[in-house]
């Protein structure tokens, strides 16, 4: 019986104690192996062209072509394998890795640092990157539109049309959940909401917490609504971009007083689907305070949390959303929801805010034409 190909990962670091490290990594799973190595970013675009690998774990920080310039060269010469960022979490080694995230790296890892020797070094990185590296390069990745687009069967079952129930028109958050690939997905999605976005938008990204404040002030440039980690205890306002804080669940709270906005608590429970933030903490407490008027949408991730929270707010009359199969850089946390049966739309990212503004809209000519809470089908 012929043995199925190993994936072959390009290794792209100045250090050669990293390179070594990665390459004892790589090799430690009997279904990848190193096709090459390279010390900067130059040498590993004259690799990538002879080597074809599959994946190239990236160095930020190089002489003669850094990460960045390299990971943007790569992709402007229409290469399209995946690229793990192998990053420092310091303040510049986070400002960057959010940088190439955002550029179309599909993940990152953390450098090990501070490890008591070679092996517990060993053990920590490949805890974090083997994972990764199946869920960029394995079946489900190479069917979804690395290499190809997915198969006919996937499109029926997911893409087809269902009668579905009454939802309400009266529509008062957007609760977003994303992990792997979410930076460039939330740096498409979030752009394309007008500065006139009537409804507080709430995101989980699961992001060490160095992170996240950075990801959330490179949005707020990028965006027409101002976009933040917020404190504990803030209020929850119509218009304003919420970023979970890395390290921390985020919840809503029900008003301290009528006619307040709701308001958003920070906690250190224990992680959830070993989240933490967790997108099923958020979507529970979301479908607690807002009932029926929650649109929640699922983006590109590994694992499956959200899940168990879009069947609350599903339960609860809100409506969910899920970005495809071939437009997630992993089709996990998305497909968990519409392989469930409980997605509303499962839709393509670039098409998810002009649903969101169309649903909106016709929620609101609903709702003036009738002058009580109406049902629209989505």
């Amino acid at each position: 019986m012929a043995h199925a190909a190993r994936t072959r990962v390009l290794i792209v670091d100045d250090s050669a104690v990293m390179r070594s490290l990665l390459r004892s990594v790589v090799t430690s799973d009997p279904s990848l192996e190193v096709a090459g190595t390279a010390a900067d970013g130059a040498s590993a675009l004259e690799c990538i062209r002879t080597l074809r690998p599959d994946l190239v774990l990236l160095d930020i920080e190089m002489p003669v072509m850094d990460g960045l310039v390299t990971l943007r060269q790569l992709r402007k010469l229409g290469h399209r394998m995946p690229v793990i960022i192998c990053s420092s979490l310091t303040q510049r080694g986070a400002k960057v890795t959010i940088e190439a995230l955002a550029s179309g790296a599909g993940d990152y890892v953390a450098k090990p640092f501070g490890q008591a020797s070679r092996e517990a070094a060993l053990r920590a990185l490949a805890q974090e990157l083997i994972p990764k590296i199946h869920a960029l390069t394995g079946p489900a990745a190479q069917q979804r539109g690395i290499s190809s687009i997915p198969p006919r069967n996937l499109l029926s079952m997911h893409l087809a049309s269902q009668p579905l129930p009454p939802v309400s028109s009266a529509l008062a958050v957007v609760a977003i959940g994303v992990s792997t690939g979410g930076p460039a997905a939330l740096d498409i999605l979030l752009p394309a909401l007008p500065a006139d976005f009537p409804l507080p938008v709430l995101i989980v990204q699961h992001m060490p917490e160095v992170f996240t404040r950075l990801f959330a002030d490179r949005l707020s440039r990028r965006c027409a609504l101002r976009v933040c980690e917020p404190p504990n205890g803030e209020p929850v306002v119509p218009g304003a971009i919420y970023i979970a804080r890395g390290n921390w669940h985020m919840e809503t709270f029900p008003a301290p007083r009528p006619l307040a906005a709701p308001i958003i608590h920070l906690n250190q429970n224990p992680p959830e689907n070993h989240c933490r933030p967790s997108v099923d903490t958020l979507f529970r407490s979301i479908a607690a305070v807002y009932g029926s008027a929650v649109l929640a949408v699922v983006l590109t991730g590994m694992g499956s949390d959200g899940l168990a929270g879009c069947r609350l707010i599903r339960d609860r009359g809100g409506i969910i959303f899920v970005q495809d199969h071939a437009t997630s850089t992993v089709w996990g946390m998305p497909g968990a929801v519409a392989q469930a049966g409980i997605a509303h739309k499962v839709l393509p990212l670039a098409a998810i805010a002009p649903e969101i503004l169309s649903l909106i809209a016709r929620a609101a000519t609903a709702l003036a034409e009738t002058r009580n809470p109406a049902r629209i089908a989505v």
